[in-house]
C-alpha cells in the first residue's frame, strides 16, 4: 500500500523510466547521423562556391 500510495502521488519514478535510456541511444544517433548529413552539405556549399568563384574569374578575365 505505501508503494502505490507513494507511486500515486507522483514523487515515483515515472512509469516509463526504462524507455529514457533507449529514447536518449535513438537520440545521440541521430544527432551522429545529422551531424554527418551536415558535414556533407557543408562541404557540397563549399565546392559550388569555389566553383562559381573560378567561374566568376574566368568571365571577368575575358
Amino acid at each position: 500500500m505505501g508503494a502505490q500510495a507513494w507511486q500515486e502521488s507522483g514523487l515515483g519514478a515515472p512509469a516509463d523510466i526504462d524507455e529514457h535510456p533507449r529514447r536518449v541511444t535513438r537520440l545521440e544517433q541521430q544527432n551522429v547521423e545529422l551531424t554527418a548529413a551536415l558535414e556533407e552539405s557543408q562541404a557540397d556549399l563549399e565546392a559550388a562556391r569555389e566553383a562559381n568563384r573560378d567561374l566568376t574569374r574566368a568571365l571577368n578575365q575575358r
